[in-house]
């Protein structure tokens, strides 16, 4: 049997793979990584008829343009994406996100760009013929770490798919439209207090819009500069996923999935887990303002999140 590749001739802006994430090695000072957006990464999977922990393409703004070489295989797009089939005929088919498809070989899958969103996510049947490293598939390109040797894919670069014979799966199409609520939900971080009573009544009342300075590691807010009353230099701390930073300009940071695992400047905020999807998705210029719940609140949203995202997952069960 050949081995089946993806034959890139465009790699895109940000291309890699990812999955659940490294939970289990923040001790060691590695980052959890992982798809930034992980309701749709799991939908992606679903839609193939894959365990949903395998590993998928993330691409950011613009994805890859891609030639499949040796067999044929299902795969999905979920997300807010723009994309198009090109059959080896030269016949152009516009694609729909949330839906499965065939693609033969040498077809070329031509993912122009997401719309609305940052990150979007390909899924292939059976998943990608790729070495773990520390128990995950993610690749994390300010560590170097995973595969590819820890780097974005670029031209000419190959991505081999497990070995396995082709089997027609049933079509699935979901029904899922992305959430545009930019009001984001928070629980006061463990230094709300550093801040004058006016950069918190600032914080929760003002909005603020997304800087160009946004990546996997996390997106710089700009707007009205808050006040730190005690310092802005503390001793460095373990970090999660969804924390608010305030460096010493004002401007808060909100840390994403390949965020440190510590850090020296003032929480004044997390993000709810059950918003972090949505906040991973933001552009430059979004505007958002912050909400605070408690942390009881914070628990019903998110099983309320597990509820609504295993519905989705359990669509077209039969």
């Amino acid at each position: 049997m050949s081995n089946k590749y993806f034959e890139i001739l465009r790699p895109g802006i940000n291309t890699t793979i990812q999955d659940s994430g490294r939970n289990h090695m923040y001790h060691e000072g590695i980052a959890v990584s992982g798809a930034v957006d992980q309701r749709n990464y799991k939908l992606a999977n679903k839609l193939v008829d894959n365990d949903l922990n395998e590993a998928v393409i993330e691409f950011a703004y613009q994805g890859p343009l891609l030639r499949l070489k040796n067999n044929k295989i299902n795969f999905s797009i979920t997300g807010d994406v723009i994309f198009k089939i090109i059959r080896k005929n030269l016949k152009v088919e516009d694609g729909t996100c949330y839906k499965n498809y065939i693609l033969e070989e040498e077809d070329q899958l031509d993912i122009i760009s997401t719309k609305n969103t940052a990150y979007g996510y390909l899924s292939v049947n059976g998943g990608f013929k790729i070495k773990k490293l520390w128990n995950s598939y993610s690749i994390n390109t300010k560590a170097n770490i995973g595969p590819n040797n820890g780097r974005k894919y670029s031209k000419e670069d190959k991505i081999f798919l497990k070995d396995s014979n082709f089997k027609k799966i049933r079509e699935i199409k979901l029904d899922y439209s992305e959430s545009v609520d930019n009001i984001i939900r928070i629980i006061k971080g463990t230094n709300f207090d550093y801040f004058s009573t006016k950069a918190q009544n600032q914080f929760l009342n003002e909005k603020f819009s997304v800087t160009k300075l946004a990546d996997r590691m996390g997106i710089r807010l700009n707007g009205c500069k808050l006040e730190n009353i005690v310092t802005t230099n503390i001793k460095s701390e373990g970090l999660v996923r969804g924390v608010i930073q305030v460096p010493a300009d004002g401007d808060p940071i909100i840390m994403l999935s390949d965020h440190g695992t510590i850090g020296g400047y003032p929480k004044i905020g997390v993000v709810i887990s059950a918003d972090l999807d949505r906040v991973g998705q933001l552009t430059p210029g979004s505007t958002i303002s912050f909400k605070e719940v408690s942390l009881e609140e914070a628990q019903n949203i998110f099983k309320a999140y597990i509820e609504d995202t295993n519905k989705y997952l359990n669509e077209n069960n039969k």
